[in-house]
């Protein structure tokens, strides 16, 4: 099976690989992860084989997008585990850089996109798109794909990355794979792995509180009184809200009256000292 799914760990050898498959003709899209992965991941890989003959999953722990106390040391990490989902799914390389391939030594270039990083996860984590984007750019300069693949979750992260690719004329179309949810509605993260029994039970109530504020949204209820009744019972349900908004699904301009336009329920909250995003979509109301 080793055959089948080879590990590179160096950019030459990425793109030597990746020179080998256009000398046939064959398209290339990544899938970019920091590992630990699941079932959310693995649909990227569907994806993503189903848009191009040959996919590559990069598993890279970006330190830079980790701010001075979040979870960097602590991410999980599971390189044989990871291997194997990669090789069920049929991926056709993994590439898995040291963080000295990455960043050497005299490493001083960062990639930022402003405007869109300004609020939620931006406002919450000041260095944490700076590294996204710098990282995207290196992977992406590294593997030049025709397609690279990311999840809906991480809504705003999407938005970026688009961005990016648009102001630097990359020739790259970037896709976002919808969703996935464990069966109560919690939304597949490699953070679920830290929550305790009491918060894993307690999780689903986010992914229904979004529900909840996109189903008032839609039926008119402005976004004001949605929003707040969704932090209330948020809260009411020992859930810390760190933010809970609506955004424009196109460039999350934030929506402040009614929903009128395809938009988003953007949330992050903490259980615990877990912190944990998710998202839904809001439908404007017909005629309005």
């Amino acid at each position: 099976m080793a055959a089948k799914l080879p590990i590179v760990r160096t950019t030459g050898e990425l793109r030597s690989t990746v020179q080998r498959w256009r000398g046939r003709g064959l398209t290339v899209a990544l899938v970019p992860t920091m590992g630990s992965l699941h079932d959310g991941h693995v649909s990227l890989v569907q994806l993503a084989r189903k848009r191009a003959k040959r996919t590559v999953v990069s598993i890279f722990v970006n330190p830079t997008q980790f701010g001075p106390n979040e979870d960097f040391s602590a991410y999980p990490r599971d390189e044989q585990g990871d291997w194997l989902k990669l090789a069920g799914a049929r991926t056709d390389l993994v590439y898995m850089p040291a963080v000295s391939e990455i960043y050497p030594d005299d490493f001083s270039t960062r990639v930022e996109v402003i405007g869109l990083t300004s609020g939620l996860e931006g406002a919450s984590r000041p260095r944490h798109f700076a590294g996204v984007t710098t990282v995207v750019t290196k992977l992406f300069l590294q593997c030049l794909p025709d397609i690279a693949i990311f999840g809906e979750k991480d809504y705003q992260q999407l938005l970026v990355i688009r961005q990016l690719v648009k102001d630097l004329d990359m020739p790259i179309e970037v896709l976002g794979g919808p969703t996935m949810r464990e069966p109560d509605g919690l939304a597949m993260s490699s953070r679920n792995a830290y929550l305790d029994p009491a918060a894993r039970a307690l999780a689903p109530r986010f992914h229904a509180v979004l529900d909840e504020v996109s189903r008032d949204l839609s039926q008119g209820r402005p976004v004001h009184e949605a929003t707040y009744l969704g932090r209330d019972w948020l809260e009411g349900a020992g859930i810390k809200v760190d933010y809970l908004e609506v955004r424009d699904a196109a460039n999350l301009t934030p929506v402040t009256e009614h929903v009128t336009a395809p938009s988003r329920v953007l949330g992050a909250v903490y259980l615990g000292h877990i912190r944990l995003i998710d998202n839904v979509a809001v439908e404007p109301i017909p005629g309005r």
